[in-house]
């Protein structure tokens, strides 16, 4: 087994602070965009990214062959669904807190598993973990000063984000045997294909009169939050494995915290921090208890 070398670890870091930075970048562009038009303009921008690399690389991009009722599932559920809900929750809670809240999907991946996977039944370290990330979720939800009537339904937005990437990772488990570049660039064209006639029905872009800050958000979200993002993914699973790069999921929220506060000047409760070790802590048994079940 490889072993993590110290560049290893600054990839692992630095990938956690780029998907730490998207929910800052999402609060300050959804001041000129739409959640829609958000949503696609990140999926528009990555997609584009995904085509030239796959140009480059010389790979062929599968999203009208065989399996491209997969692809277009996949990027509906793992793309189009969480992108908006997120942006659409966004709106009217803090970044740092959205981050937290999206650190949920170990919670739901766990749930689902158990569900639909056969050999991924729920053990007492997951049941525990699963239990401390439900209870700190719930404790982040008393904090009248961040959550209350008037955004309660947005943060219940958010947190449909990772139950659908989660959802859109069992129907990729059917694609396992495809590469990750081919899977990423062909679901980015069907989510473009997707959202762009919904967009249009329900509201029209062309009246968008963006100013410059929350462009510059957007067009990172789409290139680098998005599509260099996942290529540095690749690189990290291919090179250290799912359990190393897994570890990811510990330090995003971290980096949302720092972002948020630095700069959007966001409050950080003792709420917050309570829910944050929570999370982090269900993170980790959950992950554990694969761990375990392996060397069984």
């Amino acid at each position: 087994m490889h072993k993590a070398s110290l560049k290893d670890f600054i990839l692992l870091i630095t990938l956690a602070a780029i998907w730490g930075s998207a929910f800052f970048n999402i609060k300050i562009a959804s001041a000129d965009y739409t959640p829609m038009a958000l949503a696609f303009g990140r999926i528009f921008f990555a997609a584009l990214v995904m085509i030239i690399y796959c140009f480059i690389r010389g790979i062929h991009i599968e999203a009208f062959g065989e399996n491209w009722h997969w692809y277009a599932t996949i990027g509906l559920v793992n793309l189009v669904l969480p992108f908006f809900f997120i942006s659409f929750g966004i709106v009217k809670v803090q970044s740092n807190m959205a981050a937290i809240l999206m650190s949920t999907a170990p919670i739901f991946a766990a749930i689902l598993s158990h569900l639909f996977i056969p050999d991924e039944k729920i053990n007492f370290l997951k049941f525990l973990g699963i239990l401390v990330g439900f209870l700190g979720i719930i404790f982040l939800f008393s904090d009248d000063l961040l959550i209350n009537s008037s955004n309660i339904f947005y943060a219940f937005m958010v947190i449909l984000g990772p139950a659908f990437y989660t959802l859109g990772g069992l129907f990729s488990l059917r694609l396992k045997h495809v590469k990750n570049e081919v899977v990423t660039s062909s679901i980015l064209v069907w989510a473009v294909m997707i959202l762009l006639p919904i967009m249009f029905i329900f509201e029209n872009p062309l009246d968008l009169k963006p100013s410059l800050g929350p462009t510059i958000s957007l067009f990172y979200l789409g290139v680098v939050a998005t599509a260099i993002a996942w290529l540095m993914r690749f690189y990290i699973l291919q090179k250290n494995g799912l359990v190393f790069q897994s570890q990811v999921a510990y330090i995003i929220p971290i980096f949302g915290l720092i972002f948020g506060y630095i700069f959007l000047q966001e409050k950080i409760t003792y709420k917050i921090i309570v829910a944050l070790i929570a999370v982090l802590i269900s993170t980790y048994l959950i992950e554990k208890s694969k761990k375990s079940k392996t060397s069984t």
